[in-house]
């Protein structure tokens, strides 16, 4: 699961319970985007505090793990390049399935090299509230495995603007999560 996890909250964490049960996976992998092309990274906090953030996040759940792969690569984060860097680390027999929210799928089109990414890894699309997916590409949509989820709406851009409001985030992330942001004086 890729994201810019800016910061990571309870729908995070529910949509890769519920996809990791469905399709018995080995574990289920967070992998915090360094650098997205797709994102406007003025809104997008240091890489590091998002990876500590992640791990907090996932580390009472023992088939999560959370990975540096992207933040430890130079240069703009692209799946292609991720996905090939997996098959190398894991051996080229191994399955990776990539889990994208319903606005990731609307966006796909534009992804770097995405002919070839669909062939070398597949997609769980998960619904979103506000996304509809009926004008998705057919062609990539016809290659994703479209998962209804618990559909709860939360999103990290109304975290952030609710910290800026001086609101609680309390519910909306891991307990760990809101105390490493309020400690760290995040998204003021």
């Amino acid at each position: 699961m890729g994201g810019t996890f800016n910061p990571p909250h309870i729908a995070h964490l529910i949509c890769a319970e519920e996809v990791y049960e469905l399709f018995k996976f080995d574990k289920a992998l967070f992998i915090p985007c360094a650098r997205p092309p797709h994102k406007n990274n003025n809104e997008i906090i240091d890489a590091n505090h998002r990876y500590n953030m992640t791990i907090l996040a996932t580390e009472d759940n023992p088939h999560f793990e959370v990975s540096r792969i992207e933040l430890d690569r130079p240069g703009r984060s692209y799946t292609i390049e991720t996905v090939k860097e997996l098959k190398q680390l894991y051996g080229s027999d191994v399955e990776i399935y990539w889990i994208v929210g319903a606005d990731a799928i609307l966006e796909m089109p534009s992804w770097k090299n995405i002919d070839k990414l669909l062939e070398i890894c597949s997609f769980i699309g998960i619904n979103r509230p506000g996304y509809d997916i009926s004008y998705a590409n057919e062609k990539i949509l016809k290659k994703i495995h479209i998962v209804d989820v618990t559909n709860v709406d939360i999103s990290s851009s109304d975290i952030r603007q609710r910290i800026r409001q001086g609101k609680s985030i309390k519910y909306l992330v891991p307990s760990s999560v809101e105390s490493y942001i309020y400690e760290n004086g995040l998204y003021k």
